[in-house]
């Protein structure tokens, strides 16, 4: 089991780094945009909502296939992207990371969404009569009162991401230490039937995902999230 572990270490590895980046990114996106979603109270904000938890419905092999279509070389997107980045969008790590920030979108910001929701109203007005500027309110008041939905959001785009497989093998294929993360790894060895080396990888992934959950459910019991979903 150890050496099948060993030999799989470049897939953990690489999953442990998109799971990292990929919630770390989405809490620098999903704060102020969770933050300006819970105070909008315009006609749209139903279809915003949609929007971003339309992948805990939609199939990840359709969102692949339209980020791939989107950002092919050939488009002006594509092109784009290789400007910005230094490398075309499928294959790459980059590409992965990008599919996976949009497909973990809900699972960071619905929690964080959810507990703004409560404050925005109380905790605005009780700040502003005591002339606290808006930067400072959501700094020193808001974020403190919602750290337990914040971990929430953090732990569920972690653990969401170490599952993803279907999004990450239409963009990323299945390139050793490049886009080959522990489930595409998984799926090899079952493939070719070591069913010993895909025992070891299942319990890692399975012991990683308990103890994220039980962690959140252990500090977290008044901050449980809105949707909870499972990729495909």
């Amino acid at each position: 089991m150890i050496e099948s572990l060993y030999n799989d270490w470049p897939a953990i590895a690489l999953t442990l780094k998109l799971a990292f980046f990929t919630v770390i990114i989405l809490l620098i996106i999903g704060l102020p945009l969770a933050w300006w979603l819970a105070k909008y109270k315009g006609m749209f904000k139903p279809f915003f909502e949609a929007l971003i938890a339309l992948p805990l419905v939609l199939p990840p092999t359709v969102l692949g296939f339209y980020l791939l279509t989107a950002f092919s070389p050939q488009s002006w997107m594509g092109k784009l992207w290789i400007s910005m980045v230094g490398e075309q969008f499928v294959f790459s790590f980059s590409g992965i990371l990008f599919g996976s920030i949009i497909y973990s979108l809900p699972f960071v910001v619905q929690p964080m969404l959810a507990a703004f929701s409560q404050l925005a109203g109380n905790a605005q007005l009780s700040a502003s009569t005591l002339g606290i500027g808006r930067l400072k309110r959501f700094i020193f008041i808001i974020l403190p009162m919602t750290k337990a939905s914040i971990l929430s959001a953090a732990t569920l785009g972690f653990a969401h991401t170490l599952g993803e497989f279907g999004l990450i093998l239409m963009i990323g294929g299945n390139i050793p230490s490049e886009t080959q993360v522990v489930s595409i790894a998984l799926f090899n060895h079952v493939e070719s039937l070591q069913y010993e080396d895909a025992h070891a990888l299942s319990l890692t992934l399975l012991v990683i995902s308990v103890v994220s959950l039980t962690l959140l459910y252990k500090f977290n019991r008044s901050a449980l999230p809105l949707g909870i979903g499972s990729d495909r």
